[in-house]
């Protein structure tokens, strides 16, 4: 991978700024430097938290793997977000969208320039607006902006397609409600990280405008599993086993082969396979022993090679979505204050002179 390799200088407005620039067809985009940056260092605390997960989460995803038909309850996952309450202050109001729920996250003192799509984790199968609430509170905090999370439709009983749906009908509502695409920045963890790139994609194939940013943590970009597999990661990572991986990538193959016995129907291309030109601008976080890490690097290279800006930002020995482990790690709470920092430099106070938006996508 090319790369500018640096450990700790905040990047300057300049240096996050501007996507692929359109070119004249028939010109090639050149292709821009991946830039890396490693933040070294993991407290007792984060490596006794990698080790309680790799104790007990990560014995239960190996099980599911080899019994993935059995009647596990997902919606308990999402339940056991009413322990995780948002940060003090924040206000949180229901959101409708046309096939799918979802929920508005305000901390105190958001600003009216910007606003964040945020997209939860949780493979396709689990998890949702209550488990992720806490964590998307606190970066409404530092990004200073409002935050539409979506609860969009999940595997089995949907496709990722579906998924991919939901997440572009909220892009619309946000349109819909007076938010400019300057404004708008997609961001997302795991296979919320999937869809917050998937969704410019689909915006451009739609003819839409496209965001002004994408921020994707520890995102999945790959289903197929051979990458991850000839990892050295496959054996490190605390949380997610490769069993976990290849049995995701069965489970929605499958569900898309009896998808694809409708004549309308098209053949779904993971991100990392799609023309990546003219992309938003896009952070990247993971960390450095992630079974996760050869998808965050190849996309972060495949979207330099594109010709479009990208910072990846690898974390040692962070655990996969350690983001949300703020109130134990303060890695998980600088993490944070990073992508707050890279919400704001791409897009600005002052960039566009309007009010709050009328909110027309509340429920």
């Amino acid at each position: 991978m090319t790369t500018t390799a640096t450990t700790g200088r905040p990047l300057e407005p300049h240096d996050v700024g501007g996507g692929g620039t359109q070119e004249a067809p028939g010109v090639h985009h050149r292709p821009t430097l991946v830039r890396r940056r490693h933040f070294p260092g993991t407290n007792v605390q984060a490596q006794l938290l990698s080790r309680s997960v790799r104790m007990t989460l990560r014995p239960v995803l190996s099980l599911w793997a080899r019994a993935s038909a059995l009647p596990w309850p997902a919606d308990l996952i999402d339940s056991v977000g009413n322990l995780l309450p948002p940060i003090e202050g924040t206000r949180c109001r229901p959101a409708k969208l046309p096939n799918c729920e979802g929920l508005w996250v305000e901390t105190p003192d958001v600003g009216s320039g910007r606003v964040v799509l945020y997209l939860h984790g949780g493979a396709f199968l689990c998890c949702g607006v209550r488990t992720h609430r806490r964590l998307v509170s606190r970066i409404s905090a530092e990004a200073q902006a409002p935050v539409l999370m979506v609860d969009y439709r999940m595997l089995p009983a949907h496709s990722i397609d579906d998924a991919v749906d939901d997440s572009v009908d909220g892009y619309r509502a946000l349109l819909a409600a007076g938010w400019h695409p300057e404004q708008i920045v997609i961001a997302g963890d795991s296979a919320g990280g999937y869809l917050s790139f998937m969704v410019p994609l689909r915006l451009r194939d739609e003819g839409l405008p496209a965001p002004a940013a994408v921020v994707a943590l520890s995102p999945l970009t790959e289903l197929d599993p051979g990458r991850k597999l000839a990892h050295p990661n496959a054996d490190r990572c605390a949380l997610l086993p490769v069993s976990a991986a290849a049995e995701l990538f069965r489970l929605a193959r499958n569900i898309e082969a009896r998808k694809a016995m409708d004549p309308g129907a098209q053949a779904r291309m993971c991100p990392v396979d799609h023309d990546l030109r003219d992309m938003p601008r896009t952070l990247i976080q993971v960390g450095s022993d992630e079974l996760l890490l050869p998808d965050a690097e190849v996309m972060a290279e495949r979207l330099a090679e594109a010709g479009n800006e990208c910072e990846l930002q690898v974390w040692e020995r962070q655990l996969h979505g350690f983001q949300s482990a703020a109130d134990l790690l303060p890695e998980s709470r600088r993490a944070i204050a990073e992508i707050g920092r890279f919400i704001r430099h791409a897009v600005p106070d002052g960039l566009l002179d309007v009010g709050l938006p009328d909110g027309s996508c509340d429920s």
